[in-house]
C-alpha cells in the first residue's frame, strides 16, 4: 500500500501519461470529493469522502492495462473476476478513501503557494528549457480532459494522504536483530547423507485389469478429455507471397547487375606478414641482408625471437588495413616477395606477401536469379498495400476468402484442427502459423464464417483468416487413449511403490546403521552431499531437493522426486553449519530497503484497517456493477 501511495504521488503525470493520458490521474482513485452524505452515485462513502462509479471504473481499467501487459494479452472480463481483480480495485479505492477522510478531520492540508510548488516541479509541465511552461500545462491537462482546478484538487489529495503515509511509516528500517536472523537464514549450509532409489526397483509394472484400468480413467477422465478443435482458414500476405519474378525482364536484371557490380565483387586480399624494428638502423641492416641472401625473412623473425603467428597480419584487402602506406607497400609486391622498409605508424616494418588471393567478381549468370528475386520483392512491396486494399474491396464487396484470395492470386491455408495451444488432435504443435499466438487468439474468439480484421505480420505482412467450424470439446472414451493410459497408470504405480519403499527408508535412516544397513540390502550405495545452500538449484538434487533438505530439521530425514523424474531420493541431514559473521552488515543494502519497504507497508496497512474501524465505510454494489457495464 505504502509504494501504490507513494507512486501515485510521486510519479502521478507518469502513470497519466502511461495508459494514453486517461486513466491514471486517479492516483490511488480517490479524488477525495467532498458531498453531504452517502449517494447512490458513489461505489465507495467513508464520511463525507467519496468515490464515483466513473473513478472506480478508471481504477478497473488502469489495473486491467497493467496486468493485461503483464500477461502479454488483453485479459477477458471472466478472467479479471478470477484474479478478483474487481476487489482489488474496491479494496485500493477504500483504502485511499479511508486516509482522505482521515487527512479531512486532521484538517490536513496545503497551501496555494506550495501547490503551485508541486504544480511547477512536476515533469509534465516542464517546456524545452526545463522550467514550467503553462501551455505544456493546459495541453497535458485538455489531453486527459482535466480541469486546472481538477488538477490541483487531485494533487493536494495525494499529498495530504502521503503526509499521513510519511508520518507513520518514513524512515523505517528493519531491526538489526531481524536481518542478522535472516543473515544466518540466508547463509546455513547443511550436509546430507543420502540415497537414490531408481525406478528400477519397482519395474516391471505388471498390465493393469480391465477393471482397474476402467477405474483410473473414469477418476482421470478429465485429463484424457478433448479440448475444443477449431478448422481455420488464413491468407498471408507478405512481400515474398506476391512477388513475381517473371515480371523481372533480363534488361532489369542485367541493368541492376551493372549498377550494383561491386555486391559481387570479392576484392583481391593477401597474407601479410609484418616485421617491425625498433629503429630505422636495424630495419634497414635486415633489409640489405635480406636482399643479398644472407638471411630469409623467416630467420629475421627467429632473430626477433618471435614465431610465424606473431608477424602474421591475415589474409587482408588493401582498404582494410589500418595504415594506408603499409597497404600501399603490401600491395605493390608479387607473391612471395619481400618490401624494403616500409616507415609504418607504429615504427619501421618490412612487409612479406606470403599469397595473394585475385579479386573474383561473379557473373552475371551466376546472380542473375538472385538479382529477379530481389527486384520482384522490391515490387512487392511497393504494390503490397494496393492488393492488400483489393482483397478487403473483394471481401467487402461479397467475395468469400478463397475467392477474394483467388483474385490476389493469393494461397489460402486450412487447418483442419487445431486447439488454443496451437496442437493438433494427436498433439503435435503446428509450428508455422504466421503470427501464431495472435492468430490463435483471433480463432478463438470468432464467430464462425465471419469476417474478422486481418493480422500484422512484422512492419507489412498481413494475415487475413476465418472460422470454418468448430468442434466442441468433448470427453475422450476409454478405446480412443487407452495406450495413453495405461501408460499413466504404470507411472502412476511406479511412483508410488517408489515412494513406498522411500517411506520405509526414510523411517530407518533415523538410525544410521539401521540406513546403511537398509541400503545394503537394495544393493544401493550410500551417497554424502555437503555445502547445500538454502534456494540452490543442485545439479543432483534439484531446487526441490533443496527446498526438501531444508525443510526439516537437523538430524530428521526426508524423501523427494530425483530431478531426472525417474528416481526419488531419501536423505538424511547430518549436519547443519552456521555461517560466521552473520549480521546485518552481510545483507545488501537493496535487501535491507527491500525489507524496510515491507515493514512500512504492513504497518501502513495496519493504519487504514484501524482507520476502517473506526468510521463507517459504505460499499454500494450496485453502483459497482454499473461502473462495470459501461
Amino acid at each position: 500500500m505504502l509504494d501504490s501511495l507513494r507512486r501515485a504521488t510521486q510519479t502521478w503525470i507518469a502513470k497519466l501519461l502511461f495508459i494514453i493520458l486517461v486513466i491514471s490521474f486517479v492516483g490511488w482513485g480517490v479524488s477525495g470529493q467532498i458531498q453531504n452524505g452517502p449517494s447512490m452515485d458513489t461505489v465507495v462513502t467513508v464520511g463525507d469522502t467519496s468515490v464515483s462509479p466513473t473513478e472506480y471504473r478508471l481504477a478497473y481499467d488502469r489495473a486491467v492495462a497493467i496486468m493485461s501487459q503483464q500477461f502479454g494479452t488483453r485479459l477477458t472480463v471472466e478472467q479479471t473476476r478470477m484474479f478478483g481483480l474487481p476487489q482489488q480495485v474496491l479494496g485500493t479505492l477504500v483504502g485511499g478513501a479511508v486516509l482522505s477522510e482521515q487527512a479531512r478531520r486532521l484538517g490536513l492540508g496545503l497551501s496555494k503557494d506550495r501547490i503551485a510548488t508541486l504544480t511547477a516541479e512536476d515533469p509534465a509541465f516542464r517546456g524545452s528549457d526545463g522550467r514550467f511552461d503553462r501551455q505544456q500545462f493546459d495541453y497535458v491537462l485538455r489531453q486527459v480532459g482535466m480541469s486546472a482546478q481538477d488538477y490541483f484538487d487531485t494533487r493536494a489529495n495525494e499529498a495530504v494522504r502521503l503526509q499521513i503515509v510519511d508520518a507513520a511509516a518514513n524512515g523505517m528500517d528493519a531491526p538489526a536483530t531481524f536481518l542478522r536472523a535472516v543473515a544466518l537464514y540466508r547463509g546455513e549450509d547443511r550436509t546430507v547423507e543420502y540415497v537414490v532409489l531408481p525406478k528400477s526397483l519397482v519395474e516391471p509394472i505388471e498390465e493393469p485389469s480391465a477393471e482397474i484400468l476402467a477405474k483410473w480413467f473414469d477418476e482421470n477422465k478429465a485429463k484424457y478429455s478433448a479440448p475444443e478443435y477449431r478448422k481455420i482458414a488464413y491468407v498471408k500476405l507478405e512481400p515474398e507471397d506476391i512477388a513475381d519474378t517473371t515480371a523481372i525482364a533480363d534488361e532489369q536484371v542485367k541493368q541492376d547487375y551493372e549498377a550494383h557490380k561491386d555486391r559481387y565483387t570479392t576484392p583481391e586480399t593477401r597474407a601479410v606478414d609484418q616485421l617491425v624494428f625498433s629503429s630505422e638502423e636495424e630495419a634497414r641492416k635486415v633489409s640489405e641482408e635480406l636482399k643479398s641472401g644472407v638471411v630469409s625473412f623467416d630467420a629475421a623473425v627467429a632473430a626477433q625471437n618471435k614465431q610465424a603467428s606473431d608477424v602474421s597480419l591475415g589474409s587482408i584487402a588493401k582498404d582494410s588495413f589500418p595504415d594506408k602506406a603499409v597497404a600501399e607497400a603490401a600491395f605493390s609486391l608479387i607473391e612471395g616477395q619481400t618490401s624494403d622498409v616500409v616507415a609504418g605508424t607504429f615504427g619501421p616494418v618490412i612487409l612479406r606477401v606470403s599469397k595473394i588471393n585475385p579479386q573474383v567478381v561473379k557473373t552475371l549468370a551466376e546472380v542473375q536469379d538472385e538479382i529477379r528475386k530481389d527486384l520482384a520483392l522490391t515490387e512487392a512491396n511497393r504494390i503490397l498495400l494496393d492488393v492488400h486494399d483489393a482483397y478487403e474491396d473483394a471481401r467487402a464487396g461479397g467475395a468469400s476468402l478463397e475467392d477474394a484470395a483467388q483474385q490476389m492470386k493469393l494461397k489460402v491455408v486450412t487447418v483442419e484442427a487445431v486447439d488454443r495451444q496451437g496442437k493438433r488432435p494427436d498433439s503435435t504443435v503446428i509450428d508455422n502459423l504466421p503470427a501464431s499466438a495472435e492468430l490463435l487468439e483471433g480463432a478463438f474468439q470468432a464467430e464462425v464464417k465471419a469476417e474478422n480484421q486481418p493480422l500484422n505480420i512484422g512492419s507489412t505482412g498481413y494475415v487475413f483468416y476465418e472460422v470454418e467450424s468448430v468442434e466442441p470439446a468433448r470427453d475422450r472414451k476409454l478405446d480412443e487413449v487407452k495406450e495413453q493410459v495405461v501408460a499413466d497408470w504404470k507411472a502412476n504405480q511406479a511412483s508410488q511403490r517408489l515412494q513406498a519403499k522411500g517411506d520405509d527408508l526414510a523411517k530407518k535412516a533415523a538410525d544410521s546403521n539401521g540406513f546403511d544397513a537398509a541400503v545394503s540390502a537394495l544393493g544401493l550405495e550410500k551417497q554424502t552431499k555437503r555445502g547445500l545452500k538454502r534456494g540452490a538449484n543442485d545439479v543432483d538434487f534439484g531446487q526441490e531437493g533443496v527446498a526438501a533438505v531444508f525443510a526439516v530439521a537437523d538430524g530428521q530425514t526426508g524423501q523427494f522426486n530425483g530431478p531426472d523424474g525417474e528416481s526419488r531420493i531419501v536423505f538424511r541431514v547430518v549436519e547443519t553449519i552456521q555461517p560466521a559473521n552473520a549480521d546485518a552488515s552481510s545483507i545488501p543494502e537493496d535487501a535491507r530497503n527491500t525489507f524496510a519497504d515491507g515493514m512500512a507497508n504492513d504497518l501502513i496497512d495496519q493504519l487504514v484497517q484501524r482507520l476502517r474501524g473506526e468510521y463507517d465505510v459504505e460499499i454500494n454494489q450496485a453502483a459497482i456493477d454499473r461502473a462495470l457495464s459501461f
